[in-house]
C-alpha cells in the first residue's frame, strides 16, 4: 500500500524506501505484530468489555490506512498529546534532559510543576509568562499529524479531537470549534483570574502583553488576566464532560497519538 496516497504532506519517500525491511524480516515483524494485536485485542475484551471481533488486519500504520479506505469507520476520535507538536519544536514535558520540565531551573521554581500551579501562579506569575515568551503560539508550524486529523475532517471521518496540547497548532491546522475538544485548555483565549470579573480577552491582546514584557493585567479590575489553559488546581471545560458523553459511545476508530496517558482525567476516555 502506497501510504503517501493517504497522507499526501509526508515528503521523504526515498528515506522511507530505503528503511523498508527486507521481505522476510517484514513477514517476522507481521508475525510479532499479529501476537501483539491478538493480546490487546484479549486483553480488553476481558478488562474493558470491548468485543474481541477482529478490527485490524494489521497492528501497523498501513493496517490503520487500510481499515480507514475500507470504509467501515464513519466516527473517528482522535486523541493527542505533545507527542504530536516534538518535531515542529515544541518540547513535551516530561522527556529526559529535553522535556520541559527537564529545562526549568532558569525559573528558580520551588518544584518544576509549580510553573503551571494556580496558586503559585497567582502569587508569583513572572516564570510563567517568561516561558509563554519562548513557546508562544504563532512560532510554530503544524506537523503531518495535525494535518492528517485535517484530513479525516475533511473527508467526513471526524468525530471529535481530543487533545492534551496548548499550543494551538490543530487550528492552525485547520480544525475549528466544533471539531475539537482542548482538555487542558487553549492559549486562543485568555480571562481575567477574578471570578468576579472574567472579562475576556483575545490572542492577539495577549500576544501583546507577553512580548512587551508587561504582566498582563485586566484593564477592568486590574487582576491578572491568564490564556484558558487548565492549571494544576483547575477543572477542565466543561465540553470535554458533555462531550464524551455523546462522542464516545458513537466511536468506531480511536486513534491514539502523542501521548502516554499518564494524565486524569483525559487518559480514562480509552475506556469508555
Amino acid at each position: 500500500m502506497d501510504l503517501f496516497r493517504f497522507f499526501p504532506e509526508a515528503s521523504n519517500r526515498e528515506e522511507v524506501e530505503e528503511n523498508t525491511p527486507e521481505p522476510e524480516a517484514r513477514n517476522t515483524t507481521s508475525v510479532v505484530r499479529n501476537c501483539q494485536l491478538d493480546f490487546l485485542r484479549n486483553l480488553f475484551s476481558k478488562t474493558l468489555g470491548i468485543s474481541g471481533e477482529k478490527v485490524l488486519d494489521e497492528l501497523t500504520l498501513e493496517g490503520v490506512a487500510s481499515y480507514i479506505q475500507s470504509g467501515k469507520c464513519k466516527n473517528i476520535i482522535c486523541m493527542v498529546g505533545a507527542g504530536i507538536s516534538t518535531s515542529a519544536g515544541i518540547p513535551d514535558f516530561r522527556s529526559p534532559d529535553t522535556g520541559l520540565y527537564a529545562n526549568l531551573q532558569k525559573y528558580n521554581l520551588p518544584y518544576p510543576e509549580a510553573i503551571f500551579q494556580i496558586d503559585y501562579f497567582k502569587k508569583h506569575p513572572e516564570p510563567f509568562f517568561a516561558l509563554a515568551r519562548e513557546l508562544y503560539p504563532g512560532q510554530f508550524k503544524p506537523t503531518v499529524c495535525h494535518y492528517f486529523i485535517k484530513l479525516l475532517k475533511d473527508k467526513g471521518l471526524l468525530k471529535r479531537c481530543y487533545s492534551q496540547n496548548i499550543d494551538t497548532l490543530e487550528r492552525v491546522a485547520g480544525l475549528e470549534g466544533e471539531d475539537l475538544i482542548e482538555a487542558h485548555g487553549t492559549f486562543y483565549t485568555s480571562h481575567c483570574v477574578s471570578f468576579m470579573c472574567r472579562k475576556e480577552y483575545d490572542l492577539d491582546w495577549m500576544k501583546e502583553k507577553i512580548f512587551s514584557d508587561d504582566i498582563p493585567k485586566c484593564d477592568k479590575c486590574s487582576n491578572l488576566v491568564k490564556p484558558d489553559i487548565v492549571f494544576f488546581g483547575e477543572n477542565l471545560p466543561k465540553r470535554f464532560f458533555t462531550s464524551m458523553a455523546m462522542d464516545f459511545p458513537r466511536c468506531d476508530l480511536l486513534i491514539i497519538m502523542g501521548t502516554s496517558l499518564q494524565v486524569q482525567p483525559f487518559a480514562a476516555l480509552v475506556g469508555r
